[in-house]
């Protein structure tokens, strides 16, 4: 299987990224993750999503460490320093369940909270579906986990169209789009930064058709599996959607109803954010995030 690796000089000097890179092997692949506070502090797992990766959480690191937690951020496998597979085909819903289980197996990870956004949550779901015993609480923003039961938005088709037909996957442009507040050119170039060339967008191209749309989805099944475990989940579930995503607007309502843990918590709407509410509202999730997991 052909692997690329991006060059790290695309990663000198990005702007409001101080985090030393650290590298785990998953089934043979560089996976790559941000590691910041004490390593018996309680941590937070911040999974990131499509086409974005950890530079995603650089504003929510800080008040977080500051307020006594560890951060632990991975590049899903085809994304930011991670190894990237130029084969479309290496990309489906199992293998990157594999790699993020064998990602928190090999820091052995435990009483996690884990934040999740957009693929970050389709993954980050049902990993805690699939290994409840690492799991303390969950935060879920801008995401869900889809099993082709139910109409998907007519945004996600033609987002899901269009990522197909564009010539060049414009990464930063797509995160930017993606936000209601201004992006900068430098920021735009940070989240470029991993993909010098379309070569490297194996991963970021099929991710898109991976997404579970239909009820015959080669991972829907699973998914069903998933939510069955998830219905009977019964720790902190919290839900921070923000007011301006045309995609999953309105999707904190199923799992507030579906998920136990749900019940009781202190649900908020990130207002004038969009899709990337890391992007646009970070400092706002991380204090929380704080409050969620240390309550005064």
């Amino acid at each position: 299987m052909p692997i690329l690796r991006t060059p790290d000089e695309r990663f000198a000097s990005l702007p409001d990224f101080p985090f030393a890179p650290h590298y785990v092997e998953v089934d043979g692949l560089r996976m790559h993750y941000l590691d910041e506070g004490p390593a018996s502090a309680p941590i937070v797992l911040l999974l990131h999503g499509e086409p974005s990766w950890s530079y995603l959480y650089r504003k929510m690191i800080p008040p977080l460490v500051a307020a006594g937690l560890r951060c632990v951020a991975p590049d899903l496998i085809g994304f930011g320093r991670s190894d990237k597979p130029t084969e479309r085909e290496a990309y489906t819903f199992a293998a990157h369940m594999k790699w993020l289980h064998a990602f928190v197996a090999s820091l052995e990870l435990q009483d996690v909270t884990l934040f999740c956004q957009d693929w970050g949550g389709l993954l980050g779901l049902r990993w805690v579906a699939e290994a409840p015993a690492r799991v303390q609480r969950v935060i879920a923003s801008n995401t869900g986990l889809p099993t082709g039961d139910q109409q998907m938005p007519e945004a996600f088709f033609a987002w899901q169209q269009l990522s197909q037909a564009m010539p060049e996957l414009p990464v930063g442009g797509i995160v930017a789009r993606g936000c209601v507040r201004p992006v900068s050119a430098e920021v735009i170039a940070a989240y470029d930064a991993p993909f010098p060339d379309e070569r490297y967008k194996a991963g970021a191209r099929q991710f898109p058709l991976l997404v579970p749309s239909r009820p015959d989805d080669p991972a829907s099944e699973a998914n069903r599996a998933a939510w069955r475990a998830l219905q009977q989940f019964t720790r902190p579930v919290l839900t921070l959607f923000s007011d301006k995503d045309p995609i999953t607007r309105g999707g904190e309502k199923f799992l507030q109803a579906q998920i136990p843990g749900c019940a009781g918590q202190p649900h908020r709407r990130i207002e004038n954010a969009g899709h990337f509410v890391q992007e646009d509202a970070g400092p706002e999730l991380a204090a929380a995030i704080v409050e969620f997991v240390q309550p005064r």
